[in-house]
């Protein structure tokens, strides 16, 4: 059996001076999980526009070049054998009476009808495999997939499913927000039985599998046992680490990944592969009761016998299957869904492995292949038949294991990432299967990925050991050119040819070597945006969309959120820390030395902090002689650190206890630097 853990809600805010909470959480703890909901509701807004002034912002028409790639990715497409959309309206029970869902503020948590769209043929704007996958991504509402068995899909980017047990529920995958996870247990409760949760699982480490937890679960029924909350062993911890560190890089990316900024249509937003949408609303985190820890591992669940396959480090480096015996379901999670998935997803994150990913999906062939009869995953829609279950399992194994063999074989020739990318293709079966095409994922950035997991970022070609930075480079360039008019003419000449991909990196050389080159910011927002259009990965497409956009339109801008970060209360002081160290700036610490102790005095944790030669090393469980100590609950020291909850304030509120002299803890404070999330990515 798993661990028992206790259950971390929220009780740690509390400790919090209500006028400080929102001035310190978010500047924080505004990271990667949080965004789709945070932009969705935060009354995001435009800049009026940054001093290089954007081009107009009028999306263009697909060029004669587009249209005609587009016209002959039509021709090579798969027949249609209309599998897929009689899958996905199987079972159909019922959905939500309005378009759209709403958060409890009246503002709009999920809109069912944002796709109605998409419907007939392909426009000229849209990749049309893209759009026949966003077409079959239609079918939402509560659907049946075995007796006992239920999923509501698309009311948010991922799927919920529930498996009906003698006197309850058992949810796995909760969603993103309470709003959307609640309204689907309501419709589940009307339509089928209203009966409560016995127990939540959580498939893997990602929000939109967990965070909406609290619209089915009252965290009360958790922490008495009532309710048991289900997930893979070092769930919480990969739940932290991946938003921690990096968490604003990953979140900058991921507003062009994940295309939040563009408005739906033909020419904008056309899904993001997995799924049509994210859910926006009030976000949550209840962890884990137990762990499941290896695989052939079986919980009884009110009578109800689960058997857990353990598939860490694929798409998640926390994930699990779940086999159904009595219904003889797979539950996939997400390591095989309806579309290629990424080996490292380009909003940022630790790469994956495409090697254990061939290999568990083999592992799940042999322990369940010749008996499934339904798959479910936590995205998409299922499959049904033991002979189309094993062709798909068969075949999602077969490309992340093509993808892997054949990237390392060439990489062992001597070819370069960029190399194997270009010239890497599925064998023809696999590109004929609608289920492994490159919706989301694509082969080219995954054979890429599978060349840095096991060479690094130098590819061997030393004129790439040490190249210009991008500005200077972008200077060199056009001065080699003869100057920005000749950048200019050899710029339109790409365009004109279609070739989209020259014209963008000569446009980008522009910008960056002039971000007030109008002409080039001209050419490169519409470069990007024929490059989107072509696109068959959604996230591609957002990716070069998102460019072009904020290329005319400079980046978002005002930004405003209150209340604490979901994820606040499960992460140790010791992995603030870490992302505190990561803030120093060496410049105005120059040749500072300074220590001090640090006390939380909710989880009893000791710290002792040093800063020498610009690096502050953070050591738990040390304490510094003679230094003073700050003794306060985790989210006042955070404040005090950021410089959000003066000193001086927490010491007269009597909210923190300080033993010496405070200078150095406010010298340190002033050598800190948050992180923002506007930092520019299409001009220097």
């Amino acid at each position: 059996m798993g661990a028992n853990l206790i259950p971390m809600i929220g009780v740690e805010f509390l400790y919090l001076p209500k006028e400080f909470q929102g001035r310190i959480l978010m500047p924080i703890l505004s990271r990667a999980t949080r965004f789709a909901a945070f932009l969705l509701c935060s009354g995001v807004a435009w800049a009026n526009g940054p001093a290089s002034a954007p081009v107009a912002d009028v999306a263009r028409d697909a060029t004669p070049a587009t249209k005609a790639v587009l016209e002959q990715a039509a021709r090579d497409l798969p027949p249609e054998d209309g599998q897929d959309f009689e899958f996905a309206q199987r079972g159909f029970i019922a959905t939500w009476p309005e378009n759209v869902i709403r958060q409890a503020n009246g503002k709009l948590s999920f809109d069912l009808s944002g796709n109605d769209f998409i419907e007939g043929p392909a426009p000229s704007t849209v990749h049309p495999a893209l759009w026949r996958q966003n077409r079959v991504l239609r079918a939402e509402g509560l659907f049946q997939s075995a007796p006992g068995l239920y999923q509501v899909r698309n009311f948010d980017n991922s799927n919920v499913s529930f498996i009906e047990t003698p006197k309850g529920w058992i949810v796995v995958d909760p969603l993103t927000v309470s709003e959307v996870a609640r309204a689907a247990f309501d419709l589940l409760k009307k339509h089928v039985a209203d009966k409560p949760v016995v127990a939540v699982i959580y498939t893997h480490s990602h929000s939109d599998h967990f965070a909406g937890a609290l619209g089915i679960v009252d965290p009360a029924d958790v922490a008495s046992g009532k309710v048991q909350v289900i997930a893979p062993k070092g769930f919480v911890d990969e739940v932290v680490s991946e938003w921690m560190i990096a968490g604003t890089a990953m979140g900058r990316r991921a507003f062009y990944q994940f295309g939040y900024f563009l408005p739906r249509g033909p020419k904008g937003h056309t899904g993001m592969g997995m799924g049509t949408a994210i859910a926006a609303g009030q976000q949550g985190f209840i962890a884990p009761t137990i762990e499941i820890e290896q695989t052939g591992q079986s919980l009884k669940i009110d009578g109800v016998e689960l058997i857990f396959q353990m598939v860490p480090e694929t798409e998640a480096p926390a994930e699990f299957n779940i086999w159904i015996p009595h219904v003889k379901a797979l539950l996939n999670s997400e390591t095989a869904t309806a579309s290629l998935h990424n080996v490292q997803t380009l909003r940022g994150a630790k790469v994956r492995d495409a090697k254990a990913w061939a290999f568990y999906l083999t592992e799940s062939l042999q322990l369940w292949g010749k008996k499934a009869e339904v798959l479910i995953a936590s995205h998409h829609w299922p499959r049904y038949g033991n002979d189309v279950i094993r062709q798909h399992l068969s075949r999602q194994r077969d490309a992340y294991k093509f993808i892997h063999d054949q990237s390392v074989r060439r990489m062992n020739l001597g070819q370069t990432p960029e190399e194997i990318a270009e010239n890497l293709r599925l064998p023809a079966a696999l590109q004929a299967d609608w289920g492994v095409r490159g919706y989301y994922g694509t082969v080219s950035h995954n054979a890429k990925a599978v060349y840095d997991r096991y060479m690094g970022w130098y590819d061997g070609v030393p004129a790439n050991l040490n190249p210009h930075p991008p500005v200077e480079r972008a200077k060199l360039l056009v001065e080699a050119l003869g100057g920005a008019k000749a950048l200019h003419r050899v710029t339109r000449k790409a365009f004109k040819a279609g070739n989209y991909r020259w014209a963008a990196e000569l446009g980008q050389s522009g910008v960056f070597a002039d971000p007030t080159d109008s002409v080039s910011r001209f050419l490169l927002a519409d470069s990007y945006e024929q490059l989107g259009y072509q696109s068959e990965s959604a996230i591609w497409r957002n990716i070069y969309l998102t460019g072009a956009r904020e290329l005319r339109r400079g980046k978002p801008d005002g930004f405003a959120e209150t209340g604490p970060n979901y994820l606040m209360m499960a992460t140790p002081l010791a992995d603030f820390l870490d992302l505190v160290e990561t803030t120093l700036v060496p410049e105005k610490a120059g040749e500072t030395k300074l220590a001090f102790n640090l006390v939380d005095t909710i989880s009893g944790d000791r710290f002792a902090l040093t800063l020498e030669n610009a690096v502050l090393v953070s050591e738990k469980g040390q304490t510094v002689p003679g230094a003073p100590t700050l003794s306060a609950p985790k989210p006042i020291i955070l404040g005090v650190l950021f410089g959000q909850a003066p000193l001086d304030a927490m010491l007269a509120s009597g909210r923190v206890q300080l033993v010496g002299d405070g200078a150095a803890i406010k010298q340190l404070t002033s050598f800190l630097s948050i992180p923002k999330l506007d930092f520019n990515i299409i001009e220097p």
